[in-house]
C-alpha cells in the first residue's frame, strides 16, 4: 500500500534490537502486554501464540486500533490481517532469524505453523506521542 504512513526509524530499530514490545489492544483499559515482533520491509508485524477467547489478537479483530509501547515512545496504531502468503512467510523467516536462542527457537517455529501463520498482523502507525 503506497500511501502507508511508516514507522520512524529510531521506532524500526528498537523493533529490530528489542527482544519484546508492549501492546495495548483496542481503547477499553487494560494493562500493557509484551509481545514479540518482527521488521519485514520496514513494517512491523506480530502474531500471536495462543488464541484464546480474550486475547489481544481477537480484540484487534473486534477493534483494531490500539498503543504500541517502544522505548518511551506511546504509538497509537492500526491493526491490519496479512494474507499475502508472501508476506507471511517473509514474517516466518523474521521471526526464525530473531528468535534462534535456544530458549525461544520452539516458540519463533510454532509462531510458523498455520495457526499461528494465520494470525499475522500488520501494526501501522497513526500518531506518534511521547510519554513522559
Amino acid at each position: 500500500m503506497a500511501d502507508r504512513q511508516c514507522f520512524p526509524d529510531h521506532i524500526l530499530d528498537a523493533v529490530r534490537r528489542g527482544m519484546v514490545i508492549g501492546i495495548r489492544a483496542g481503547s477499553k483499559p487494560h494493562r500493557v502486554i509484551g509481545i514479540w515482533a518482527v521488521v519485514v520491509e520496514r513494517r512491523v508485524f506480530v502474531r500471536s501464540w495462543s488464541l484464546k477467547p480474550r486475547s489481544w489478537y481477537r480484540t484487534f479483530l473486534e477493534e483494531p486500533r490500539g498503543s504500541l509501547f517502544v522505548n518511551d515512545e506511546e504509538l497509537s496504531i492500526r491493526a491490519v490481517h496479512t494474507r499475502s502468503e508472501r508476506l507471511q512467510d517473509a514474517v516466518s523467516r523474521a521471526y526464525l532469524e530473531k528468535y534462534k536462542t535456544p530458549g525461544s527457537i520452539k516458540y519463533a517455529r510454532d509462531l510458523g505453523k498455520p495457526k499461528s501463520r494465520a494470525t499475522t498482523t500488520e501494526l501501522v502507525p497513526l500518531a506518534l506521542r511521547v510519554r513522559r
